[in-house]
This record gives structure tokens, C-alpha cells and sequence, in this order.
């Protein structure tokens, strides 16, 4: 079972277009020890041949140049067989408008991403013909790829940035903010982008796990705040910090999960660069994500 990282950042990149924090100023510079990283998105394929795609960022068409196993093999082809969205954010939904070309492949996601799909005429340029939206109830498995078996499960999250209202509920649990198992023998693995918080529910289910790709949006609660790039904290936006007490890496450095590597980082957050936050982190046995980062699961015979 092997994942191909094809956007470790979130929502923005790194570097965000309109920001000049350190990281994006780094990012920008080619002579700076930081590459530029798209939107989150993660493929998995069992034969290299055929692929299912996890969250369809804004990025994707550059994405799917950049790593040349997901190009077309004939005149009109892909080896994308199907795509899984995690939750209605525009960082993780926009990208299905560019695979708008009348090209075939399965699209799983929650009954409530569906909805959140389907209320929305723009996304009407998918044709239906070739693109049917699959609502996947929650702890139901489904098979993206053949010989692969996928469940979605609810994670503590809030809705949509775009459809927050004034009585709005963080850490609510339900189907607006999912994570994805991924399932091939005894080998299990785990999508996880958006995660408000680690409840003990959460923790026995990712425990004895073979790999975790987890939400590593910030690195601590306040650092939009302290980076003057925004007034929320990250908590306030739906994402565990990494640091802290009962923050993630504290939370999953007490489970048996060999292999732990955050996705979905924020472009303020220092783990990006050379840092002591960074150095935490690796020090600890966690694994940072980079875009073209390959993770390969070796099967039972």
C-alpha cells in the first residue's frame, strides 16, 4: 500500500498569496532552506496503476502534473479512480471543479458533504453522466480502489468556514468532519486533516494503527495571534494544536502507531523551517509531511 502526499499544507499553501509571515517570505526565496507546499491531498494506490485521491484542493492540477503516476496513459485517461472528501471546506472541495472534463471516477464523501455538493449549482459541472456522488454512511466500509476497503468516521470539527453562524459549535461530532481508514490486510491507516480534538473514542480507534497522516494545522493554539496573521485561535478553527497539554503529539505519543505524520500544516507554522518547535516534533518520532512525500505499507503475503 503505498501514499503519495500531494499537498501538505492547508488551507492558502505555503506561501499564502497574500502573506508575509517568515514562512511565506522563506518560501518565496530560492536560495531559503523552505520549498513552496500546495493545498492538503493525499493519494493511495495498491499496483501503482490506479489511484484514489483523499480531498481535491485547489491545487490538484499542479498537483497531478508534478507527480507523474497520476497522468493520463492515453488520449483521455486517468489513473484517478476515485476521490474522498473529508469535509465541505473550500481547501478541500474546490479542486473537483477542475476535474470537471467529462472524465469518469467515483466520488465518496458524507451525506452531508453531499448535500453541501449538491446545494451548490457551481459543482453542477461535474457531469453526472460520468461523476456520481456517493453518499457514504459514516462507519459503512466502501471500496475506492479494488482490494482496498475505506470507512469514513465522524471527528470532533465544526462546519464549513462559509457556513458559520452566530451559534456556532466547536468539536461538534457528525458527519461535516470526517477522517478516512484505509484498510488492506492487516495493514491500517488513517486521513485525518481537519481534527478539533483527540477524545478517547478517537484514541482507541487510531491505537495499534500502521500509519496516521494527522492535522498538524498549527503548532500551537495561539499562533495566528502571536504571528499577527489572524485573531482565532486554532482551536477556534476547528484544529488541535500539536503542542501543549492534551495537544496531539502528547495525545498520540501515547499510542502504539509506528508511523505518525502531520499533514495539513498552516504557513505560519514553524515547523515548516529549521526551529526548536521543529526539532520537538522529529525529537518525539513524529514525521512532517512535504509535497511528492511517498509512504510506502509493506502488505502480509
Amino acid at each position: 500500500m503505498r501514499f503519495l502526499v500531494l499537498g501538505a499544507a492547508a488551507g492558502g499553501g505555503l506561501p499564502q498569496w497574500n502573506c508575509g509571515c517568515l514562512n511565506c517570505n522563506m518560501a518565496r526565496d530560492p536560495s531559503a532552506a523552505l520549498s513552496p507546499q500546495t493545498q492538503s491531498s493525499l493519494a493511495a494506490t495498491l499496483d501503482g496503476e490506479n489511484w484514489t485521491i483523499m480531498n481535491a484542493s485547489p491545487d490538484i492540477r499542479q498537483q497531478l502534473i508534478d507527480n507523474r503516476p497520476l497522468s493520463p496513459k492515453s488520449l483521455r485517461d486517468t489513473p484517478i479512480e476515485s476521490v474522498i472528501i473529508t469535509n465541505g471546506d473550500i481547501d478541500h472541495i474546490a479542486g473537483l471543479l477542475v476535474l470537471r472534463e467529462s472524465q469518469s471516477f467515483k466520488l465518496f464523501t458524507s451525506p452531508s458533504v453531499a448535500n453541501i455538493l449538491g446545494d451548490n449549482p457551481i459543482f453542477r459541472a461535474l457531469n453526472p453522466a460520468f461523476v456520481a456522488i456517493s453518499a457514504a454512511n459514516l462507519d459503512h466500509p466502501f471500496q475506492p480502489l479494488a482490494g482496498m476497503s475505506a470507512t469514513l468516521f465522524a471527528v470532533p470539527g465544526k462546519v464549513p468556514l462559509f457556513m458559520e453562524t452566530g451559534d456556532l459549535q466547536i468539536g461538534i461530532e457528525n458527519d461535516l468532519t470526517i477522517g478516512v481508514e484505509i484498510v488492506v490486510g492487516d495493514a491500517r491507516a488513517y486521513y485525518i486533516p481537519g481534527c478539533a480534538q483527540i477524545t478517547n473514542a478517537l484514541a482507541e480507534r487510531l491505537d495499534g494503527a500502521s500509519l496516521v497522516f494527522f492535522d498538524g494545522t498549527v503548532f500551537s493554539d495561539d499562533e495566528m495571534i502571536v504571528t499577527g496573521t489572524g485573531h482565532k485561535t486554532g482551536r477556534r478553527m476547528g484544529h488541535i494544536p500539536i503542542s501543549g497539554a492534551e495537544g496531539s503529539l502528547e495525545v498520540l505519543s501515547r499510542l502504539n502507531i509506528p508511523r505518525k505524520i502531520y499533514v495539513h500544516i498552516n504557513n505560519t507554522n514553524p515547523i515548516w523551517r529549521h526551529s526548536p518547535e521543529r526539532d520537538f516534533v522529529l525529537e518525539h518520532g513524529f514525521e512532517i509531511a512535504r509535497d511528492g512525500m511517498e509512504v510506502t505499507l509493506a502488505l502480509d503475503p
